[in-house]
């Protein structure tokens, strides 16, 4: 009887559990790229007007401290804030295969724009996996962890391109012709930004 349980449990789990291999460094660059979305996110909800005093608390030749002001959002100390609970937001990701291609991905559940299900949840099919998708903060945690200062640096001085710089040049988790449409659209929307 017990055998007949187990056959039948094995059975059941291989039809309606979707099982696919995963891709770890295809996964850890969606990961780096899916963080950098969410920190330039964070910093759009910070109003622009909002400033910070910076300063080493030095003394000039009249015997003033020096400071200077620089948007809050980009400051670093804002920005060493945002990395310190961004890979929280993982929590709401999951690992999906595009049902046109195939192609392995990472959405957010929950719609940025509208706080609803996300529509491209239509277009994928949910890989199931046995960590339940905590890998995927595990891995945006070593990503943060060990790129903590190149992140801060690409966005306090408003790099372009930063998902590219990060993921690609500096973490090396993405391979540069897989995400090169996205170089054109974001030189695109800087210059919109510039204009």
């Amino acid at each position: 009887m017990n055998d007949l349980i187990l056959i039948f449990s094995i059975l059941f789990m291989s039809t309606f559990v979707q099982g696919t291999e995963i891709d770890n460094k295809l996964l850890k660059c969606l990961v780096c790229r899916s963080t950098i979305k969410e920190i330039e996110g964070e910093i759009a909800k910070i109003d622009p007007s909002r400033e910070i005093e910076i300063g080493n608390y030095r003394l000039d030749a009249q015997g003033n401290i020096i400071h200077k002001k620089v948007p809050l959002a980009r400051s670093e100390v804002h920005m060493s804030d945002v990395l310190d609970n961004i890979c929280e937001k993982m929590s709401d990701y999951v690992r999906a295969t595009y049902k046109s291609n195939g192609q392995l991905t990472i959405l957010n559940l929950i719609d940025p724009v509208g706080g609803g299900m996300n529509p491209e949840m239509s277009k994928v099919d949910v890989v199931q996996d046995g960590d339940l998708n905590k890998s995927l903060k595990y891995y945006c945690e070593e990503i943060v962890e060990e790129h903590e200062e190149s992140i801060i640096s690409l966005f306090v001085r408003e790099e372009r391109n930063i998902r590219g710089q990060l993921c690609t040049d500096v973490a090396k988790l993405c391979d540069p012709a897989e995400f090169s449409y996205e170089n054109d659209e974001d030189n695109e929307s800087h210059e919109e930004h510039e204009l």
